[in-house]
């Protein structure tokens, strides 16, 4: 009797070439396991990217300074602060146009330049935005956020900005005015005055953008990225930020481009970048109007790239800091004339 092997050797076939459960969940793990490796690789490289991309961008900002400088013999002040003709009972600091305001010509915004009657101040004395401007401001600007960031308006009508101005060291309370920085109220320095040398003295960074904070949050659960404290003393003590619980009173942090006060366009170096402390804010109440809200600040360079911050010096070159940096080398590094020695 002859026996019919065909279904048989068919079997052995399909029996040799198939996955047994096992061998499939042996499979999956070793891929489990290579995605678990070169996931944070990719993520890394990304990231690299975009720290690359916002450097570019923050030299495209440092070049635009010196190409104001080139058209009007001075840099653009770090904030504005005049008496209103149309208004008299205008507070001189309303006027507030940051340094990145004055010089968007010379970074690829002439159109929205023309848009914005500067001559007016950014707010008027009931603290509202005059109505020629509104469209303007609100505007975003792509080459003024860092890609590591989120990238989203933090304050309705306003277009938010990733990078500050740097207004010198921090000491005297924070003042805005008369720093010893690159960038202040009505600044106009000229390249020649920065005595400490263009490649010693940093004058732009980066700032990260703010979010509201739910009421009587404790403050050990704020993120100091996005928040900071509004004190009750001006100048600052350590004493008046320490006691405040007012946070982001009236704007979150980095809300707008146009802005040049501590909250929004302007920072300094009192403390290291990226720094555990909650950033800390106050104004000027009672004073003449020349000098009445001014804004006083310790603001630190922060940004979302691991392990430091982007900025840039006076000579256009910029670089990545770490937050290791020593603090007296950091505030070193802001001032104009300290003829500090600076080793890094």
């Amino acid at each position: 009797m002859k026996l019919d092997t065909t279904t048989t050797m068919t079997e052995r076939r399909t029996n040799a070439t198939a996955f047994s459960l096992v061998e499939l969940l042996v499979v999956i793990a070793i891929i489990a396991v290579l995605v678990a490796f070169l996931l944070p690789a990719i993520q890394a490289a990304r990231e690299s990217s975009r720290r690359n991309d916002c450097l570019s961008r923050l030299r495209q900002l440092a070049l635009a300074m010196h190409n104001y400088e080139a058209a009007h013999g001075h840099l653009p002040s770090g904030s504005l602060a005049q008496a209103d003709p149309n208004d008299p009972a205008t507070p001189h600091t309303f006027y507030r146009w940051s340094a990145f305001a004055q010089s968007l010509p010379h970074f690829e915004n002439a159109a929205l330049y023309s848009q914005l009657d500067m001559s007016l101040p950014l707010y008027n004395r009931f603290f509202n935005l005059p109505e020629k401007n509104q469209a303007a401001i609100e505007q975003i600007i792509p080459g003024m956020l860092c890609p590591s960031d989120r990238g989203d308006r933090v304050s309705p009508g306003f277009g938010p900005t990733n990078y500050a101005a740097a207004s010198g060291s921090g000491i005297a309370g924070g003042t805005p005015v008369d720093a010893d920085g690159v960038f202040y109220v009505n600044s106009r320095l000229n390249i020649a005055e920065i005595t400490d040398g263009t490649s010693q003295t940093v004058f732009l960074s980066e700032t990260t953008l703010g979010d509201f904070v739910a009421p009587l949050t404790p403050r050990g659960q704020i993120d100091e990225r996005v928040a900071y404290v509004f004190a009750s003393a001006a100048p600052l003590t350590q004493t008046s930020c320490d006691a405040s619980v007012l946070f982001n009173f009236s704007d979150p942090p980095s809300f707008s481009w146009a802005n040049g006060e501590y909250r929004s366009a302007m920072y300094n170096h009192f403390r290291p970048p990226n720094s555990s402390e909650l950033d800390c804010m106050s104004a000027k109440l009672i004073a003449p109007l020349s000098e009445r809200y001014a804004a006083f600040g310790w603001r630190s360079s922060r940004s979302r790239h691991p392990g430091g911050v982007n900025a840039a010096r006076v000579d256009g070159s910029a670089r990545f800091f770490g937050d290791e940096i020593d603090p007296a080398t950091w505030r070193a590094m802001a001032t104009r004339g300290g003829e500090e020695t600076i080793g890094e």
